[in-house]
C-alpha cells in the first residue's frame, strides 16, 4: 500500500479581516486550499480580489484572522514572527512585481545576501553561478538602477532560486514589464522551476500566464469560486 505524499501547503477555512475606520473589512472569506509538492498553481483574480492577501498568508508574511495555514505541516499562526521568518528562510523564495532589489547592492550582492543570511560558505560562487544561469554573468557588478526592468527581474529570479526553495511565491512577476520582456522572464521562471522541482504558487490577473500552470484557482471578492485543471 503506497502512502499519499502530504501537501506542502494547506489553507483551512481561512478568513482575513482588517479595520477600515470603525468597521471590519473582510478581505478573505473561508478559503480552503491544498498544494502538493512540485505542483504549479496560479491564483487568478482582478485587482482588489484578495489574491495578494492570500499569497501573503500562504507565505507566512501575515496570519489569518480565522482558520489556519500549514506550511510543511507547521501551523503558521502558532509561530511568532521570528520563527515564521526562520521557516520562510529555509523553505520559501519570492519573486515580486517590483523586483524588491536593494538599490545600494550590486546584482551579485543582491543574490548573495539571502545565501549569506543562511550561512552558506560558498555564497559568492553560488550567486555567480545563478547570475550566469539567468544570462547576467556580465552584469554582476551593476547596481539595480543600471539594469533594465527585465534584467532586474532576472536578478530577482537568481536570488530566489539560489536558495533552493521548496516553494516559490511569485506575485505578478511580469506586472512591470512589457509583453516581450515579460514573456522571456516567464520562460526562464518555468525553466528554473522545472530544473529545481520547486512548488510554484503564482498570483496573476493574466489568464494566459495562468494557463502555463498545472492548476488554477480563481478568487473573486475574497472567495474561491472554482478550480481548473489546465
Amino acid at each position: 500500500m503506497s502512502l499519499e505524499t502530504p501537501p506542502v501547503l494547506v489553507a483551512e477555512d481561512v478568513y482575513k479581516s482588517v479595520r477600515f475606520g470603525s468597521e471590519p473589512l473582510e478581505i478573505l472569506k473561508g478559503i480552503s486550499l491544498r498544494i502538493n509538492p512540485g505542483e504549479t498553481l496560479a491564483i487568478v483574480g482582478s485587482s482588489g480580489s484578495g489574491k495578494t492577501t492570500l499569497l501573503g498568508l500562504l507565505a507566512g508574511l501575515d496570519v489569518p484572522s480565522r482558520g489556519r495555514v500549514l506550511l510543511h505541516g507547521q501551523d503558521l499562526s502558532a509561530l511568532d514572527e521570528e520563527r515564521r521568518a526562520e521557516l520562510r528562510a529555509r523553505l520559501v523564495g519570492f519573486v515580486f512585481q517590483n523586483f524588491q532589489l536593494l538599490p545600494s547592492l550590486t546584482a551579485l550582492e543582491n543574490v548573495m545576501l539571502p545565501l549569506e543570511l543562511k550561512g552558506e560558505v560558498e555564497a559568492e560562487s553560488q550567486a555567480r553561478q545563478f547570475l550566469e544561469r539567468v544570462g547576467l554573468g556580465h552584469r554582476q557588478s551593476h547596481f539595480p538602477r543600471q539594469l533594465s526592468g527585465g534584467e532586474q527581474q532576472r536578478v530577482a529570479l537568481a536570488r530566489a532560486f539560489a536558495c533552493r526553495p521548496q516553494i516559490l511565491f511569485a506575485d505578478e512577476p511580469t506586472g512591470n514589464l512589457d509583453s516581450a520582456t515579460g514573456s522571456r522572464v516567464i520562460e526562464l521562471l518555468f525553466e528554473l522551476n522545472r530544473e529545481y522541482a520547486t512548488t510554484l504558487v503564482l498570483v496573476t490577473h493574466d489568464e494566459h500566464l495562468a494557463q502555463r500552470c498545472g492548476r488554477s484557482v480563481r478568487i473573486e471578492a475574497g472567495q474561491l469560486h472554482h478550480e481548473a485543471e489546465l
